[in-house]
């Protein structure tokens, strides 16, 4: 780990309708971190993945990418593409596709769906697709349709699409919602994997997660 941050949260506050839902928050993000934000529901931790994100923007305060990009003037979309990628609490997949074409597609980018599934994959791109689906321990399931996963299985595929885009910060909102004790162990080992090759932040209200 060096010592560059790669998100600077300073002095930001947000309210809704006169409820603060953040209030002159600081937090930094070393490159490589893995950091996990614990609260109750209701504590500002979607708010903060928001205000990142570009989905709500800080009454006041200074929110910054690596050096000197000031995410609070960019929108969600630039935000997304300079490598800030969000996981939701609802795994959202492509129910129809199989696991494999999930991770195809997530590689994409903007080829288009068609055209993404239907191409010809390089070697590199066929062994990142592989290397990906070990990590997420979904191999063996590449040729199910992700309607077929459980619940924990597509909370990981979903994690895996991110990754796919090559993220230099990743978001995971409450991964362990509504999992297994056993699914709920796995999700944490996956994280704690991924430290040092990402940066993360997990936002949890689990506190034995």
């Amino acid at each position: 780990m060096n010592n560059k941050y790669m998100l600077t949260v300073e002095d930001v506050s947000k309210t809704y309708d006169g409820f603060k839902a953040i209030t002159d928050l600081n937090f930094y993000l070393f490159e490589g971190e893995l950091r996990t934000v614990i609260g109750p529901n209701g504590a500002g931790k979607s708010t903060f993945f928001d205000l990142i994100t570009g989905r709500a923007k800080p009454d006041k305060g200074k929110i910054e990418f690596g050096f000197d990009t000031d995410l609070t003037k960019l929108n969600e979309y630039e935000i997304n593409r300079l490598g800030v990628g969000r996981k939701f609490q609802t795994p959202s997949v492509f129910t129809e596709h199989t696991v494999y074409n999930n991770i195809v597609l997530s590689l994409a980018g903007s080829r288009g769906v068609f055209a993404s599934i239907f191409k010809r994959l390089s070697s590199t791109e066929r062994d990142r697709i592989d290397e990906l689906l070990k990590l997420i321990r979904l191999d063996g399931k590449r040729d199910w349709k992700a309607a077929q996963l459980a619940h924990g299985e597509k909370q990981w595929l979903e994690i895996g699409m991110l990754l796919a885009q090559d993220p230099k910060v990743l978001l995971v909102d409450e991964p362990a919602a509504g999992m297994t004790d056993e699914e709920t162990h796995r999700t944490g080992e996956l994280l704690i994997s991924l430290a040092g090759k990402h940066s993360i932040v997990v936002i949890e209200h689990d506190m034995t997660f």
